[in-house]
């Protein structure tokens, strides 16, 4: 996870957009069996960040979520096979397998113990707490002796 912070220079901000990794559909927004990856949204809060995947059609017990120093992979592999009989014949069929893993670098101001995460309605939500001499505190009067 990175933090972007733009100016209000414009063409920085054009700069910026046409070398993001929208525009690049090299194999690494492919997954080993070339398909695209979930997407992903990652947002910072003043407690933590929330990363935000869409993951329609798998189920919780799909994903795995490892934690590795300061890599966070989010993975998933699924295979659905249909039973078929001894005496059955087919001419086609079609089998499905889909997976998929994510790495993201977690910054050094997270509080990796109280990583927690929960799929619901296709999306899996990953919160990462920050530390807490790293969240923002108010601004303090200091007075004058």
């Amino acid at each position: 996870m990175s933090l972007v912070r733009f100016t209000n220079q414009l063409p920085g901000f054009f700069d910026h957009f046409f070398d993001n990794d929208l525009f690049d559909w090299s194999n690494r927004n492919y997954s080993n069996t070339n398909t695209t990856l979930p997407a992903v949204n990652i947002k910072e809060g003043k407690d933590g960040f929330e990363v935000e995947m869409a993951a329609p059609g798998l189920e919780k017990k799909d994903f795995k979520i490892e934690l590795n120093g300061d890599m966070l992979t989010i993975s998933s592999e699924k295979k659905v096979e249909k039973e078929t009989k001894d005496e059955e014949r087919f001419t086609k069929r079609e089998f499905s397998y889909q997976s998929f893993s994510r790495t993201f670098t977690l910054p050094n101001i997270v509080d990796e113990e109280k990583i927690n995460a929960r799929y619901q309605n296709g999306i899996l939500k990953v919160f990462i707490p920050k530390k807490e001499e790293a969240k923002p505190k108010p601004a303090k009067k200091i007075a004058i002796a």
